[in-house]
């Protein structure tokens, strides 16, 4: 068993230790320690991160045997007393986190009954996903709730007891663990039985922000931040709201109305340019007819227009159709990556999508469709290589 420093002593960031084993485990050097104060992935908390007798430690694994290994870089030698030093910046944000998240779903519990099921901790933001669905009013509540209680500053105490003696505690969830029990006692609100690294008074948090929250599972994610994320992810939202309020040159209070109001003028505009478009599509595709090169049986029109998007180019490749019925028409755009449309006439006879696949095959990108029309994007040629190839396609 490898005696688990942070279990009492969450704060420290230095310590001495004798090197027990050392593994090779496909490819990576596990070394075992007496002690340590490297906290292993697990409930949902993150590994700490750091160095062991100078080398780095990227991984710290829970094993079942109750030992602790530690994915280093280095390799020290069985009976070695190393030096551990834990990056406290990334363990501190760790114990804000968890310590805020026993205060959040103590709120919730105790304001309206709902459980927490389960508790992640990303690398930006943690999550608890909840055990019902749960209202914008019922979150606000319990956000306003878990920051009364670390502006209050309470103390934040770690506690053992046997399984006996945590059947007769007020434990918000119920341990399924065997053997002395470690509990996380923030006072007169929460009480719970965890492995985690905890700050010391719930004023260490600093403060808990709700980022927003969404159905899962039939109950609801919560996503939030604590302290230095709350921090960060402030600072992300001024600067781009200053940046978006300057772009619009309106009020905060007025930039969701703005977006709202700009939204809907592009989509006016939209519309009109698309009628447009359909109207010009009847011009291009008489055009393009009209310097058509006859191949056997049917008319033959390959090109590359500017200024087209896809369903621009469907209009005209359709219309052309509805001009010529034994035309076969294959636009690509002036883009590069190429867009291309291919559409044939009732009397044509080259197939549309196999016609696709073969400039697919010879270009890359992707697309799909029926023998009368298909298209696709992504072709990387030139348009004098990509007009070519089709008209090559064709012609075999």
């Amino acid at each position: 068993m490898t005696n688990r420093l942070y279990y009492t002593e969450p704060y420290r960031t230095a310590f001495d230790a004798t090197v027990v084993a050392v593994d090779l485990v496909e490819g990576r050097t596990h070394v075992t320690l007496d002690q340590t104060a490297f906290y292993p992935t697990s409930g949902g908390q993150p590994f700490d991160t750091g160095t062991l007798g100078g080398a780095a430690v990227s991984d710290v694994l829970d094993r079942e045997d109750g030992t602790i290994a530690h994915v280093v870089s280095g390799s020290p030698r069985v009976g070695e007393i190393v030096r551990g030093a834990i990056d406290w910046a990334r363990r501190f944000d760790h114990m804000q986190q968890h310590t805020g998240q026993h205060v959040l779903s103590a709120a919730f519990d105790r304001l309206f009954g709902v459980r927490t099921e389960s508790f992640h901790m990303g690398t930006a933001s943690a999550t608890v996903d909840l055990a019902r669905e749960v209202s914008a009013q019922e979150v606000t509540k319990a956000e306003d709730q878990a920051n009364r209680i670390v502006w209050e500053d309470r103390p934040v105490a770690i506690r053992f007891a046997t399984p006996e003696e945590a059947a007769n505690m007020p434990l918000r969830k119920e341990s399924l663990r065997t053997g002395p029990l470690r509990l996380i006692d923030v006072e007169g609100f929460d009480l719970s039985a965890c492995g985690g690294t905890h700050v010391s008074r719930t004023g260490g948090i600093g403060v808990i922000a709700i980022g927003g929250s969404e159905k899962f599972r039939g109950g609801s994610r919560v996503e939030f931040l604590c302290g230095g994320r709350a921090l960060n992810r402030f600072r992300l939202w001024r600067d781009s709201l200053a940046a978006t309020q300057k772009c619009l040159s309106v009020a905060p209070e007025e930039m969701a109305l703005a977006v709202e109001r700009m939204q809907g003028e592009s989509k006016s505009q939209q519309r009109t340019l698309r009628g447009f478009q359909e109207k010009l599509a009847i011009h291009e595709a008489r055009a393009l007819i009209a310097k058509a090169v006859p191949s056997g049986d049917q008319v033959v029109v390959v090109d590359a227009l500017e200024g087209w998007d896809a369903q621009g180019l469907k209009a005209i490749a359709v219309a052309a159709v509805a001009e010529r019925p034994n035309v076969i028409v294959v636009l690509f755009s002036a883009t590069t990556p190429a867009l291309v449309v291919i559409a044939r006439g009732s009397a044509a006879t080259t197939d549309a999508g196999a016609l696709l696949r073969g400039l697919v095959a010879r270009f890359g990108g992707k697309g799909g469709g029926k023998p009368d029309l298909a298209q696709g994007g992504g072709l990387s040629a030139t348009t004098s290589e990509l007009v070519a190839e089709a008209k090559r396609l064709i012609a075999t």
